[in-house]
């Protein structure tokens, strides 16, 4: 077997590569250009086949480099605070955590002490994927595998293991790798022996996947024995049919003992649910009964615990279009109506005057509930204010954006901005750290910009915002531009003439600071006695 410490193009050709990959840069050219056109059926075939194998293999010299610039520590020089970080936004990776992980397994790393260079993790799988036989999916697949083996098996079953799955995969998808891998497993320890608590506690997991553009997710795990117990009786008295319906009115919800067993039998003869939504709609009414329990405690990072929604009024009237909840998650305005049934609504007024105290300055270091849901009721106060991230507003902090505290600024709802812990902590005047400003006016004003520090004498970086929260906005702009240029402006509110209503406010029983409330609010809303004549109200006194 070839040794991969030798092959390195950095060992080869230390001063040979930049001309190297701009020659590349030249023949991709070329190779775009050129096209497939002119070739016959069995050249296209082929050429496809090569070009995969070209990319596994500059993969896998794109992993070296990986190994190279973290033994320098040049993602610290460059202003990030880990290789993932460098990987993500230096680099322009899509999945950085996948192929870091691709890379310790395949990649060639440098003895610490000697600084020779040791054989990877996986010797045989990084050799096929040096030559292009194998790609990153293959090399996943059998990675998958390998991460299964219990680890009370033997050092040489495992190497032996490791150079099966690298055999198979030159010549397997993705998919049929997992499934010779199990066919392995199974036979390195077929009698489930070897697999001890350890093997059961590295496998657990929980993912909440990213929400789909219907609004829906996707949730899967590995369950210890003990959670597993706990959620197989949960659902066993909770995911009955006829129990839990969110369809069925009449449906008893809760456990099926405290249920009536009348009750139950009806609803069951209603209920055409799956097994998997019967599970679905147990899970949430249990979480719904523990919200209103207040059994998840009084509050978190300063919110209240419960479910915190924010929708544009407009979206409510119609009732269409999405809310954003303090968690990230988008709910259709149909759903969030049927949520706030019961829920008890907090109303956010801006700008100039709120009976909510909102401004502390150095009275208070710390953000109030208050301050916290009016960040949330902003634009953009769903995330943090790092243009980078995406963190939702029940796990941020409150950060002094404009002047620090330690520099005197005040807690005022004008000098805050939500921001994640980790960006939270990399706020600063050192390289690689963020210096952060709120805009004072024009269209962002309120929000807050953040700025990369360089080293001394490099040139600044620009000044960025999360422009995350507007692409709904956006899409408006865009929509009503395009339906302009295709069907001309829309009309003026002015231009079309209008129904005239006539309401009569009765205001004869009213109480004195009732009707003094009551012309403010006309006075407000219609320009005082100079317009007295344009309102649709008439009030009797």
């Amino acid at each position: 077997m070839t040794d991969i410490a030798s092959t390195g193009a950095v060992d080869e050709f230390p001063a040979g590569m930049p001309e190297l990959l701009d020659e590349l840069d030249a023949l991709v050219d070329k190779l775009q250009t050129t096209g497939f056109t002119r070739l016959s059926d069995t050249e296209v075939d082929d050429a496809g086949i090569r070009i995969e194998q070209a990319i596994a293999r500059l993969t896998y010299t794109g992993n070296q480099q990986i190994v190279e610039a973290d033994q320098r520590d040049l993602p610290r020089k460059a202003g990030y605070r880990s290789v993932i970080d460098y990987m993500k936004h230096r680099l322009r990776m899509a999945y950085p955590g996948r192929r870091l992980k691709q890379t310790r397994a395949t990649a060639t790393y440098p003895d610490a002490t000697t600084g020779q260079p040791l054989e990877p993790v996986h010797p045989t799988l990084a050799k096929e994927f040096a030559d292009g036989r194998v790609g990153s999916g293959h090399v996943h697949a059998v990675m998958d595998v390998l991460d299964q083996i219990p680890h009370a098996v033997d050092h040489d079953i495992k190497v032996a293991a490791e150079r099966t799955m690298a055999e198979q995969a030159v010549n397997l998808t993705p998919d049929q790798i997992t499934d010779a891998g199990a066919r392995l497993l199974g036979y390195l320890d077929p009698d489930g022996t070897l697999a001890d608590d350890t093997d059961r506690q590295r496998r657990r997991n929980l993912y909440l996947n990213r929400q789909r553009a219907d609004g829906t997710a996707k949730m899967a795990g590995t369950l210890t024995p003990e959670l597993l117990a706990r959620v197989s009786m949960f659902l066993a008295v909770w995911a009955k049919p006829g129990m839990n319906n969110p369809d069925d009115p009449e449906s008893p919800h809760g456990s099926i003992e405290d249920a009536d067993p009348e009750a139950v039998a009806a609803a069951a003869e209603r209920d055409d649910r799956s097994p998997s939504q019967l599970n679905h709609d147990a899970l949430n009414a249990l979480l719904k009964a523990v919200f209103e329990d207040g059994m998840l405690g009084k509050s978190h990072r300063g919110l209240p615990m419960q479910v915190i929604v924010k929708a544009d009024l407009n979206d409510l009237v119609r009732e269409a279009g999405y809310a954003v909840t303090a968690t990230g998650t988008q709910i259709p305005i149909p759903d969030l109506i049927n949520l706030a049934a019961d829920a008890q609504p907090w109303l956010a007024v801006f700008k100039d005057a709120t009976a909510v105290p909102l401004y502390f300055g150095r009275g208070k270091r710390l953000a109030t509930r208050e301050q916290r849901l009016v960040s949330f009721a902003r634009p953009d106060g769903e995330s943090c204010s790092n243009p980078d991230c995406c963190v939702p507003a029940a796990h941020v902090e409150m950060h002094h954006a404009h002047i620090g505290w330690v520099d005197g600024g005040f807690t005022d709802i004008t000098n805050l901005t939500p921001a994640c812990t980790r960006h939270h902590h990399m706020v600063g005047n050192q390289p690689g750290q963020f210096t952060t400003r709120i805009v004072r006016d024009g269209p962002d004003e309120g929000r807050a910009t953040w700025q990369l520090n360089t080293a001394p004498g490099a040139p600044p970086n620009p000044e960025r915002i999360n422009r995350r929260p507007d692409i709904p906005r956006r899409f408006a702009d865009h929509l009503k531009q395009v339906r302009d240029e295709i069907h001309g402006p829309e009309p003026e509110s002015g231009d079309t003439p209008r129904l005239q209503m006539r309401q009569i406010i009765d205001l004869r029983n009213a109480t004195p600071a009732e009707l003094v409330v009551a012309s403010a609010l006309l006075d407000h809303a219609y320009g005082g006695s100079g317009r007295e004549g344009h309102r649709p109200f008439e009030v009797r006194r």
